[in-house]
């Protein structure tokens, strides 16, 4: 769909992702071309990919997510980039606002989404996430990743940014075990990133930040409101920061192996 001569690439990357990915590749089918970066799948993602007949998907290793979102992002051909993960959804709403905004690109050149988060297929309302939001549409000439982080990426933006109203479907809780997994993963990243910035383990922070990071979600944030989902989302958030500062203190008997690894 080329809009004023604004064509759009919709970039995803993936790992095992069946049960996710078809709904993802499907809503962004507005696209003028859909690129998957996937880290060798072994649960049928790639299979289904390679047959889709609108999707690029090219195989690569894993290191980062920093380090496989801006490869992607150089696969691009077009200008305006909607990158999403392979668990997030654009609704009908939210898609007519994107050809809008793109259709007139005076009113930026970067846009912030929020998400609605589903816990399997009901809405999460609170637990933390219900100010959530990440950047999801840019003109690639005018951002690019922050290469000192390696989870929970950072977009650099030069230029104007906005706020898209639609919100965008993020089904990132598709069962305990493997919600538990993403949060354990993302512990683990974050340890090797703070050991980069030459942070160090101490037995106090162990136990201050889980504590703080639950109380925050499931008090203050209002978790409490979200029933049974509430308390496992917001363990589960405080789970991730035992498993970093775990993590850590782990890497700091292996210096110069973390090095290797997190170092493109």
């Amino acid at each position: 769909m080329s809009l004023n001569g604004n064509k759009i690439s919709a970039l995803i990357i993936t790992y095992n992702e069946m049960g996710y990915i078809q709904k993802c590749v499907d809503s962004v089918d507005f696209a003028d071309e859909i690129i998957v970066v996937d880290s060798y799948s072994t649960d049928g993602t790639y299979e289904y990919l390679h047959k889709h007949p609108k999707v690029k998907v090219i195989q690569r290793p894993f290191k980062n997510f920093t380090d496989q979102k801006c490869y992607t992002l150089e696969q691009a051909s077009n200008d305006w980039v909607l990158f999403l993960d392979a668990d997030e959804v654009i609704p009908e709403n939210l898609k007519n606002e994107i050809c809008a905004t793109v259709e007139n690109p005076k009113e930026g050149v970067a846009f912030w989404f929020y998400r609605k988060f589903m816990f399997q297929n009901e809405r999460l309302r609170f637990s933390g996430w219900q100010t959530d939001k990440n950047y999801r549409l840019f003109r690639k000439s005018k951002a690019k990743f922050c290469d000192k982080r390696i989870v929970h990426e950072t977009l650099n933006v030069n230029g104007k940014s906005g706020i898209l109203k639609e919100k965008m479907i993020h089904y990132s809780y598709k069962n305990y075990k493997g919600y538990r997994s993403k949060m354990l993963r993302y512990g683990q990243l974050k340890a090797k990133e703070a050991f980069l910035k030459e942070k160090r383990f101490n037995y106090l922070k162990l136990f201050i930040k889980p504590s703080w990071k639950f109380f925050n979600d499931y008090i203050i944030r209002l978790g409490i409101l979200d029933g049974r989902k509430g308390i496992t989302i917001c363990y589960l958030s405080a789970l991730g920061e035992v498993e970093r500062f775990r993590e850590l203190k782990r890497l700091e008997k292996q210096p110069k192996l973390i090095y290797t690894l997190s170092t493109p």
